[in-house]
This record gives C-alpha cells, structure tokens and sequence, in this order.
C-alpha cells in the first residue's frame, strides 16, 4: 500500500519510480532518457535513507526500550531487519542472488504488461493497486528466502542508515557480506525481466491494420504510458 501511495502521490510529477532497478530497465529499453537515470537514482536512494531516518525518530523510544537498549542484528531480538533485509541462516550467496534476480525479473516483466498500450492493460488511474497487488503477490511468494528487496535503494539506504544509527558495519557483513545482493540482483533482474518482455511478448503484437477504424476515446480509456511506474 505504501507503494500504492508513493505512485499516487508522484507519478504525475517524476512518474513514481521508487526503484532503481525499474528506471534502470526504463532506460536500457528505451523507455526513458539515460541522462535522467542518476537524479532518478540519486533521489530514490536520498528518500529511502530520509525514509529510515524519520522510521528510527519516531520509534526510538520504542526501539531504545526493546531489548534492553541494544541495537542487534542477528538473534530474536534483533531489530536491523526492520530497516533492510537479511537473509535467512540456511540461504547461500548463491541462492540470494538467484532469488533476487528472479523476483526482480517477474516485477519487471508485469510492468512493462501492465503498461504496454497494445496489451490489455487496466483501466488508467488504476496502475498503481494494480503494482500494489503484484507486489504482494511476488513477495508473498518469494519473501521467504530473504525478504524480497528487489529495490536496491529500498535495501542499502536503511542498511547504511542503521550502520551509522547504533548498529555498526557488522549490518554490511552479516550474512556472508550479504548486502549486495539486494543492490546489484534487481538491476540484473530487471534487464532480463524486461528483455523476455520484449523478446516474446512486445514484438509479437500484431500490426494494427490500417483499414480497421480505431476505436473512439468513449469506448477504450486511454492508455498511460510507461512512465508512471514504481
């Protein structure tokens, strides 16, 4: 919902990334200007680790009570994954990036649908739940491993927050140097999530045919472009 929110709130200005991996894709594919690619990046990881610090204000009281005041990473009081996330004790590096790239992958790929003006799409102004829900539906399915980042600023923003909050640079180490999986992964991801997209989906719609009357505006909404995007 959060999501939900944040592409409500600013599509029409930025187009709502939120996501590196997403505006990555967007320009690898054509669908934005590379130039722009760094503010995107800069902004979306400035706003997660603002995003982390207000988080630790308003509960500091809480989080200072829990646990006796300390700030742990690992065990069943920690509280750093609250701020990023940590793969589970049996997960191998292998294994992460693998879940990364994948669950990436599958978010990219129902974007570039859920935005392609020639597939069916959904109703214009109803992207965003549409993104919601697919969210929920992936994380639900692949959270298990190491809670599904796939958003690079999502993860090392906070992660580099809590390094400097109290819980030290053990958060950069912890889980077998774990931390880049949820950086670089996505990006990965997202390229290949985007390229089957294209490969079998998007170069296979059939050419409209010139003798054929499109439809009038009253009777197909118009389709919003691929910029309005988490």
């Amino acid at each position: 919902m959060a999501v939900v929110m944040a592409i409500y709130a600013t599509g029409g200005v930025s187009g709502g990334h939120i996501n590196p991996a997403v505006s990555f894709a967007m320009c690898l594919f054509g669908r934005m200007k590379w130039f722009k690619l760094p503010f995107y990046v800069g902004a979306q990881f400035l706003g997660a680790f603002i995003g982390a610090a207000t988080l630790f204000g308003i509960y500091y009281d809480g989080l200072m009570s829990f646990a006796g005041g300390k700030l742990l990473i690992v065990g069943e009081n920690a509280t750093a994954q609250i701020f990023a996330t940590y793969p589970s004790p049996y997960l191998s590096l292998e294994n992460a990036f693998a879940d990364q790239v994948v669950s990436t992958m599958f978010l990219l790929m129902l974007v570039f649908a859920i935005f392609d003006s020639r597939n069916l799409g959904v109703p214009k102004g109803l992207e965003p739940i549409v993104i919601g829900l697919l969210i929920i539906v992936i994380s639900s399915s692949l959270g298990l491993n190491s809670g599904c980042a796939m958003n690079p600023a999502r993860d090392l923003s906070p992660r580099l927050f809590t390094a400097l909050a109290g819980w030290g640079f053990e958060v950069f180490t912890t889980g077998k140097n774990f931390w880049w999986i949820p950086v670089v992964g996505p990006l990965v991801g997202a390229a290949i999530g985007g390229l089957f997209y294209v490969l079998f989906i998007e170069i296979h719609h059939p050419d409209p045919d010139p003798d054929f009357e499109a439809e009038s505006p009253e009777d197909k909404p118009e389709k919003c472009e691929l910029s309005v995007i988490m």
